[in-house]
């Protein structure tokens, strides 16, 4: 049961939607970064909703943060920038920091001030990122990084990049090292353009040549960094869960509604049966995406276990997702293969859910390890 603050901040995000959501189309239509729209959320305290309040944050719990993301789910631009703030880059600072890292950089992030960037994929480590090629090495009170990272959210308008560098590459995943990177040490980015969804998303390359980062902004310790990207890659996977639960219940909505106004034959297309099956079959995967994503987060708040739980809710909520938005377009027909009907975007937007932070078949691998104890993979 929900109680009053997620109440609060589901209705908070809901007036946000109502009164600014519509103008996400034109950063859509130009592939450009909707700033004005990230401040207004940062000034309603979306970007640190479980940050203590003594470091800048709301200090509300985790399943405030999922009524969040769920409620924007169907803005998966929008929501994006929330889940990469505070999932992949506030997640493993507030787990992993020191006292004078969290000063640092926490308040800035949990305000808006700055947005954070989690620099793990690289041109030739996908799924397998252990074998990143990026290298850090050490150079008296410093580490000097060479390599670059692809597909990076935020790569060209974040100030602060968590970067995955090998620092001693004879150890494989266990040489991987986690480091807080300014834009001002040196990083370069380029925009990636041209995406299926998430068109108002920032995506980009990051490269790193001769950065030069002082060792006091190792996240973790030395050779930590993968057991880092890992676990913060658990909680990833549940706030993408959450997303696609809320880009499910935005399609349901639309397609409820466009059902009832849309007559054919002489009656509303919501009296035919085979409509009736899209529906109820919307939202069936919605109420059990549901359901896998909050026990996944209860497992989680209870400081249990939580691995197997995330994958399971992150593939099946992804896949479902697609699904559904599928069958929006369906219940839309002609009308739904147009840009000017928001179904058409839901369907582009659902595509990626089963791609980042780990593919649907990464997610079947770990869930056969955790069933049989046996990795498919080193």
């Amino acid at each position: 049961m929900e109680v009053p603050e997620h109440k609060e901040i589901r209705e908070l995000a809901r007036r946000f939607l109502s009164e600014r959501g519509g103008a996400l189309r034109a950063y859509e239509e130009e592939e450009a970064f909707p700033w004005p729209l990230v401040e207004e959320m940062a000034e309603l305290g979306f970007l640190g909703v479980f940050v203590p309040e003594a470091l800048g944050g709301a200090g509300l719990d985790f399943f405030a943060y999922l009524a969040l993301l769920e409620e924007m789910g169907g803005w998966a631009s929008l929501r994006s920038v929330l889940s990469v703030q505070q999932s992949l880059v506030l997640t493993p600072l507030l787990a992993y920091g020191t006292e004078a890292q969290k000063a640092r950089y926490v308040p800035r992030l949990a305000r808006g001030e700055v947005l954070g960037a989690f620099a793990l994929t690289e041109p030739e480590a996908g799924s397998d990122a252990a074998s990143l090629k990026t290298r850090a090495r050490r150079e008296g009170d410093f580490y000097v990084l060479e390599g670059q990272k692809t597909f990076i959210s935020h790569a060209n308008v974040a100030e602060v990049f968590l970067v995955f560098a090998k620092t001693d590459p004879e150890k494989g995943a266990k040489g991987i090292t986690c480091f807080l990177v300014e834009r001002g040490d040196g990083v370069k980015t380029s925009p990636l353009k041209g995406k299926l969804g998430l068109r108002a998303a920032d995506t980009g390359m990051v490269f790193l040549d001769g950065v030069r980062v002082p060792k006091d902004r190792v996240l973790g310790k030395e050779g930590e960094g993968f057991r880092i990207a890992l676990s913060t890659l658990d909680t990833g996977r549940i706030s993408l869960a959450a997303g696609a639960v809320g880009l499910m219940q935005r399609a349901l909505d639309l397609s409820l509604a466009y059902a009832g106004e849309r007559k054919q034959f002489g009656k509303p297309i919501a009296q035919f049966q085979l409509v009736q099956e899209h529906l109820a079959a919307m939202k069936l995967d919605l109420e059990a995406a549901r359901l896998l994503t909050y026990r996944a987060a209860w497992k989680k708040v209870k400081g249990e276990p939580y691995t197997l739980e995330a994958s399971l809710a992150k593939l099946f909520a992804s896949e479902a997702a697609n699904r559904v938005a599928y069958r929006a377009i369906q219940v839309h027909g002609g009308y739904g293969f147009f840009e000017e009907y928001e179904v058409a975007r839901l369907y582009r937007d659902a595509r990626i859910l089963t791609l980042y932070e780990g593919t649907s078949e990464v997610q079947k691998l770990i869930i056969g390890a955790h069933l049989t104890g046996v990795r498919a993979f080193a």
